[in-house]
């Protein structure tokens, strides 16, 4: 490999220097560029001389820098690495107007959105788009260990489920690198491989959300469900063409959970009949009334597309998009009323500015609330990015939801400000499938991914925080009376359950039995 020595240089003097910022890692090549008179040093070139560095045992590995040199960083903050990939065009139940429908797409997505464009280019081959992030995420540095995948196109089960189940199978051989003659086959070999999917998830209409379904979905290894949901006034679903209604939300949002799912709503205000008043109500509503309460929503203020029919409204004078300035005053309030156990994923969709005839064109527009001080508990805003906690604290939140009961158990610092760890636990419905059994939809411990085969005091992973939240949960489980207790689990993560006395059953749940617990956990919010 040919190095400028430079470079080399640079990397050793930020060793030794125990360089921590990139203000600080700027001037130190800026320093070395000799004002001008050697080119400037990128962090991608910087990084390929630091692993060339370490595999040659000239320099010990350096979690710090290689962090540092790691281009657009926040892609693995979260604790995972994320991968989106779109399902080939195909037609969709839904008529809603404004949906676009672009030729050669799957229903509501364009050309020149950035993961649809990439899925176009391979000619939505699910192996391949696959194989291309993951060469992008490692060549700029990131650890792909630990893979969330974000299959989207249209309502997924509206696919025939051949389609599904080859494309899912394509999915994991990717991860895998290996061929694989089953499904079943793929996903067992990926629960030791380089890249592990922990997460699996799909999009899907209300109205489509069903027990066969729910089944079918577990049986893929998806562990959580976008549903668009919009709002929660039948008028205006039944205005926009929806074709579901509000108690088909209700029921849909019961059903995944008691099954373990992590809910994800998509709700987009702006929406013809509704109003900013209206919008907001509907955000206040789905927060706490125990039919709705999402553990994750996707924003999607509304805009006029050129293949849409909300386009020939607009053109007619029927329909008017939000101000700006109303549309970010309706944002900021609603971020002020997101709970502290909700992930506000999206803000706005990825399509670009030239694109949108009418409506939001910020797309900046999470950065520009921010610079408005927006007052903001969600996860998101509070996940821990520095792996230098201090003391943390042990917090436990329930909330009714849907017929059953919800615990959010986490880990953070006193102010409630930095989020560790969290995890979440079910007390399922009524006649429900598992009335008898505590469900376990989620624990996730947050920061930089970590290797997973090593306990890096540099990351927020595998310090034992997502093991003290199980230990915790299962003793909540058996004084609320359960004698047992499932984990909806990534096929990825069934290593790490196994560890933990669980073993796979039924549609790769993993089980274990409660201990007989007397003492009750305390309850603070």
């Amino acid at each position: 490999m040919n190095i400028p020595p430079y470079h080399e240089l640079i990397i050793k003097q930020a060793i030794a220097q125990k360089i921590n910022t990139k203000t600080e890692l700027n001037a130190l090549k800026r320093r070395s560029a000799r004002g001008g008179k050697i080119a400037f040093p990128r962090d991608l070139d910087l990084l390929k001389t630091y692993r060339y560095l370490v595999a040659k045992s000239e320099i010990p590995k350096n979690q710090r820098l290689e962090t540092l040199l790691t281009t657009r960083s926040v892609r693995t903050l979260s604790g995972i690495a994320a991968i989106t990939i779109l399902t080939k065009p195909y037609p969709c139940p839904g008529k809603c107007v404004y949906c676009p429908d672009e030729p050669d797409m799957p229903k509501s997505y364009l050309k020149n959105e950035p993961a649809a464009h990439r899925a176009y280019l391979t000619n939505f081959d699910p192996a391949l788009q696959v194989k291309t992030r993951l060469a992008s995420l490692n060549l700029t540095g990131h650890n792909t260990e630990k893979i969330e995948l974000i299959i989207l196109g249209g309502s997924f089960p509206s696919y025939p489920k051949n389609y599904q189940r080859w494309f899912i199978r394509k999915c994991f051989e990717a991860l895998n690198q290996k061929k694989s003659n089953t499904l079943t086959l793929a996903q067992k070999k990926n629960e030791k491989a380089a890249h592990r999917c922990v997460g699996l998830s799909v999009e899907t209409r209300p109205d489509q959300v069903t027990l066969q379904n729910t089944k079918w979905w577990r049986n893929l290894g998806i562990t959580r469900i976008e549903i668009g949901v919009q709002t929660i006034f039948d008028p205006i679903l039944k205005l926009c063409r929806r074709g579901h209604t509000v108690a088909d939300i209700i029921r849909a949002t019961r059903l995944l959970k008691d099954w373990g799912f992590k809910v994800v709503y998509h709700i987009m205000p702006n929406l013809p009949g509704s109003s900013p008043a209206k919008d907001l109500l509907a955000a206040k509503t789905i927060f706490s009334d125990p039919c709705f309460q999402p553990d994750q929503i996707k924003i999607y203020p509304l805009v006029v597309l050129k293949t849409a029919p909300l386009f020939a409204l607009w053109k007619q004078g029927k329909f008017k998009p939000y101000a700006n300035k109303t549309l970010i005053k309706l944002l900021l309030e609603i971020k002020k009323i997101i709970p502290p156990y909700v992930r506000l994923v999206r803000l706005i969709r990825d399509i670009p500015k030239q694109s949108i005839i009418a409506g939001n064109k910020m797309t900046n527009l999470r950065q520009i609330l921010q610079n408005e001080k927006a007052q903001c508990h969600c996860i998101r805003c509070r996940e821990a990015k520095s792996a230098v906690m201090g003391k943390i604290y042990f917090y436990l939140r329930q909330y009714p939801a849907s017929r059953g009961r919800e615990y959010y158990l986490s880990y953070e610092n006193k102010q409630k400000t930095a989020l560790y760890a969290h995890l979440r636990l079910r007390l399922p419905s009524p006649n429900s499938t598992f009335h008898d059994a505590a469900i376990i939809r989620e624990v996730h411990a947050f920061g930089l991914v970590a290797p997973i085969a090593e306990s890096n005091s540099a990351a927020i992973q595998h310090r034992g925080l997502g093991k003290k939240l199980m230990a915790k949960a299962e003793k909540l489980a058996a004084t609320a009376g359960y004698k047992k207790i499932i984990v909806i689990a990534g096929i990825g993560v069934r290593e790490y359950y196994k560890k933990l006395g669980y073993r796979i059953v039924e549609y790769g749940y993993m089980y274990k039995k409660c201990k007989v617990q007397s003492a009750k956990l305390k309850v603070t919010i």
